[in-house]
């Protein structure tokens, strides 16, 4: 069976403040009639003043770290997805390295947007098999709520997206009596689109400084999308991913236990499932309680899963994203 990458522990972590429907509505107009009937999202959590990305990575990957039987010091290298970075630089890795206090372990950042998780995974899942480390905290930490527009110029952007933070500890497990471990990821991209979805501003390629009045005038600081060209992409690569991935795992639909799929929209979710004709009781979905938090997304529908008694030891999983890049990624395992 060989070296597989097994996922011990599994934590979220989100912000104690509610962002309601009905509170975006007094912000722009919008209703909670209408974000639900589009998105399936009733409400968001997003930061308090002071309060930083890192902060809610630290939190998941101490649940994490928790539910694994283990502390910070036995790791031996942390990535973190995101695409909201605490700083331009250095990575959010670094500033979560130093309130785990596990200073000298390898740390970085990985930008695969709301794929960013997956992505991670599959870096991990690398480094495990090929036996340069045993233990991989891997996480998806995003805040939102400070780069969204929350006017009607960028209400169907804004209404989208939460902050939050999921994190697991993977393992590397030789043992040939327990199968549990990743068993394929498959990664995709297609930067035609990058600009289909977006941030542009601030960005070095703008000269000679990368933000100035006229880009904030522009509103070109806060996210764009063309959400129908979104909608169409994801519902094609999504079936398409997972299917390749399950196909090179020589396994079936049927052979799933739970399918978690990214919570940017619940429309496209439900659609997918339309698709491969997946039945409800095989998926979960957060959405309505989170939003939109990106590469945090499946991580912490992940420990719902686990934490709720919904996954047991044994069953197959498959994780499916789709996001900005265009990035669609797609990774099975045993849990």
């Amino acid at each position: 069976m060989g070296l597989r990458a097994k996922i011990i522990g599994t934590g979220m972590h989100v912000p104690d403040r509610v962002v309601t429907n009905d509170d975006l509505a007094k912000l722009m107009d919008t209703t909670d009639e209408w974000i639900q009937k589009r998105t399936g999202i009733r409400e968001r959590h997003y930061i308090e003043e002071g309060q930083q990305p890192a902060d809610l990575a630290y939190e998941a990957s101490k649940n994490a770290l928790r539910a694994a039987d283990l502390d910070a010091g036995q790791l031996d290298c942390i990535i973190l997805a995101t695409l909201s970075p605490q700083a331009d630089f250095p990575g959010t890795s670094f500033f979560l390295q130093e309130l785990l206090d596990v200073p000298e372990t390898p740390c970085f950042d990985l930008r695969a947007q709301c794929s960013g998780f997956v992505y991670a995974l599959a870096v991990a899942n690398g480094f495990i098999q090929s036996g340069m480390y045993q233990r991989v905290l891997v996480v998806g930490c995003e805040v939102h709520s400070t780069g969204i527009d929350l006017t009607d110029t960028g209400r169907d952007v804004a209404v989208l997206f939460g902050d939050g933070a999921g994190a697991v500890v993977l393992e590397a497990n030789a043992d040939e009596n327990d199968p549990a471990g990743l068993i394929e990821v498959r990664l995709h991209a297609e930067g035609k689109n990058a600009k289909k979805l977006w941030v542009e501003a601030p960005g070095s390629g703008f000269t000679p400084v990368r933000i100035t009045h006229e880009l904030i005038e522009q509103r070109r600081h806060f996210p764009y999308m063309e959400g129908r060209l979104v909608f169409k992409h994801a519902v094609t690569r999504m079936p398409e991913v997972l299917l390749e991935t399950l196909g090179a795992a020589s396994l079936k639909l049927e052979d799933v236990d739970l399918f978690l799929f990214h919570q940017a929209n619940l429309r496209i979710n439900e659609y997918v499932m339309g698709q491969l004709e997946i039945p409800a009781e095989k998926t979960l979905s957060n959405i309505h309680k989170f939003g939109n938090c990106s590469a945090a997304s499946i991580p912490m529908l992940l420990d719902e899963a686990v934490s709720t008694g919904l996954l047991s030891r044994g069953q197959v999983v498959s994780m499916t994203s789709f996001g900005s890049g265009f990035s669609w990624a797609s990774a099975v395992f045993r849990w």
